[in-house]
């Protein structure tokens, strides 16, 4: 499998998995369960603290594509409940959690484990601060099926990053962005407050984007083989239940 060829065959299952994680209610009752209150508090401190104890508009810069007050309302709320690095690696467990709890037990997850940790290793974090956080996270060697999904979100991180300096690239803000990927009805469900229709002319520059995200991943990817490109699209197709082909 050719690299943009294996690039857009797993692209959008890891995404939409990983956005399954995030809202799924039973992530929510994990962050409950450790003093978080109801909202966006354990999301934010969770996901965004391996920026550790930043300003909120350092974490909004970071991350980009949720509006900011949502990010910033999280951010304090959860700043109150447990530090940074507790908040991570509370996280980082609800992601396992949800991963043993949703893929099956028939995938072959310790073959994709090692696909995926070779293309976590060989990426070059530079001007990713958010994906080089996550990498960090310990992966407990113990529990193959929760580090599948540890995985997954590492990799979503990726992808989410490189689009971020892919858009800004293309003279588009992430508030167009999602605008011109979700429409206002969805931009505003990510925090976005009364997100005013995009120009025509921003969409050929966020599908240029798009294909810039694309090859700003290639160099990961191009650590794999042909066979091993298509080996990994067929895992992430098992694990996520999207279809590749």
């Amino acid at each position: 499998m050719e690299i943009l060829d294996c690039i857009s065959a797993v692209a959008r299952p890891l995404h939409d998995v990983g956005d399954e994680f995030m809202s799924d209610d039973a992530t929510a009752d994990i962050g409950l369960r450790a003093g978080f209150a109801p909202g966006r508090g354990f999301y934010c401190r969770g996901r965004f603290g391996v920026l550790g104890e930043a300003p909120a508009s350092v974490v909004q810069a970071v991350q980009g594509f949720l509006g900011p007050e949502l990010v910033t309302a999280g951010w304090r709320a959860g700043g109150s409940v447990m530090p940074v690095e507790e908040a991570v690696a509370c996280y980082a467990q609800a992601a396992r959690t949800w991963g043993r709890a949703n893929i099956s037990a028939d995938v072959d997850v310790e073959h994709f484990n090692h696909l995926a940790q070779q293309l976590i290793d060989a990426a070059d974090a530079d001007a990713l601060p958010l994906f080089a956080g996550w990498r960090a996270q310990p992966i407990p060697g113990d529990d193959p099926v929760g580090a599948a999904m540890q995985r997954i979100h590492v990799l979503r991180e990726h992808r989410g990053a490189c689009h971020l300096v892919a858009v800004r690239l293309c003279g588009l803000s992430a508030r167009e962005a999602m605008v011109v990927n979700l429409g206002v009805e969805q931009a505003t469900h990510y925090g976005w407050r009364e997100p005013r229709p995009v120009a025509a002319a921003a969409i050929p520059r966020w599908q240029r984007a798009e294909r810039l995200t694309d090859e700003l991943q290639a160099p990961l990817y191009a650590v794999l083989t042909a066979r091993q490109r298509a080996e990994f699209a067929r895992h992430v197709d098992a694990l996520t239940g999207s279809p590749t082909s």
